[in-house]
């Protein structure tokens, strides 16, 4: 049987309910997600009334959509473009660099393959704040935390695994007699496990109400692959990236990705039919967007 486009708009209501229901609304984070994933791919570039007419779809009230542009502005995330009355934003260069890093683990078709080598980083003793910040980061690029100062990552032979500038870290590539269970467990979180399930479970029944004909207007298929992305890529960045090897037999990331894949690739079109129409740059409407945005997830 065919749904109707209600029951797609239905479950999209449910991903901004999700979106809403975190103990903080971190519309500063959304904002990102929308610039790395759609605007960046079509010349970085946006106007406030496009970011707005987003944002009014999500529940957003407008005081918390310029008080986070000005939170990025200041934090050097973005940069503003004043044109007559109107405001246009792009990603600095750095912040873009670094949602492209994430980019090649956001949009990867499965998970790595394994050399059977390991990466292992160890730092210095440091201040709370500065581990925590050195955390993150290595966290981010896909190491998992054994102990503090202790990271590790498996050798898979594409993508990044060693940090761009060490600086102070003692960097060596190693190779394993074995690997015990704890190591294992360190490698595998239960709660990110859990949140990948959650997530699959909520987005399930818009990916299934689309395979069966349901249909979302333009505006709607941009905050579906917004909401997607954002919340794919909070779970997916702080989860380790490891080959499929070193999982559990019964673990939720890759049944996840299916979904996120899947989903994806039925918003895209419709979404870049708004981005097309949006109040994208001062001379014209945003331009085409880059060949490399439909080999994501393939």
């Amino acid at each position: 049987m065919i749904q109707g486009s209600d029951s797609a708009t239905r479950s999209l209501d449910a991903l901004i309910e999700r979106f809403h229901s975190g103990e903080r609304l971190r519309v500063w984070s959304f904002v990102i997600t929308v610039f790395g994933d759609a605007i960046v791919p079509r010349g970085g570039m946006v106007g406030m009334a496009a970011l707005q007419e987003l944002t009014d779809r999500m529940r957003i009230a407008p005081g918390a959509l310029r008080a986070a542009l000005s939170r990025l502005a200041k934090d050097g995330w973005v940069e503003r473009q004043r044109h007559g009355r109107k405001s246009y934003y792009r990603l600095t260069p750095e912040s873009a660099a670094t949602f492209a890093r994430a980019a090649r683990r956001i949009y990867a078709a499965g998970p790595p393959a394994w050399n059977g080598r390991w990466t292992i980083a160890i730092a210095p003793e440091e201040t709370a704040s500065v581990r925590d910040a050195r955390t993150a980061d290595l966290t981010e690029r896909g190491f998992v935390r054994l102990s503090n100062g202790l990271f590790i990552h498996p050798r898979t032979g594409t993508g990044e695994t060693t940090p761009e500038d060490p600086g102070d870290l003692f960097v060596l590539d190693a190779d394993a007699a074995t690997v015990p269970d704890w190591v294992l467990s360190a490698c595998s979180d239960v709660e990110t496990d859990i949140a990948y399930s959650v997530l699959g479970a909520t987005i399930a029944p818009l990916e299934d109400t689309l395979a069966e004909g349901g249909t979302l207007s333009p505006l709607d298929a941009m905050v579906a692959r917004a909401l997607l992305i954002h919340e794919w890529r909070r779970v997916l960045l702080r989860d380790a990236d490891l080959p499929a090897a070193l999982r559990p037999a019964d673990w939720s990331g890759e049944e996840t990705r299916t979904l996120v894949a899947g989903l994806y690739g039925r918003i895209l079109a419709p979404s870049e039919r708004w981005l097309d129409g949006c109040d994208g740059r001062p001379d014209g409407p945003l331009p085409p967007p880059e060949r490399d945005l439909r080999r994501r997830f393939t």
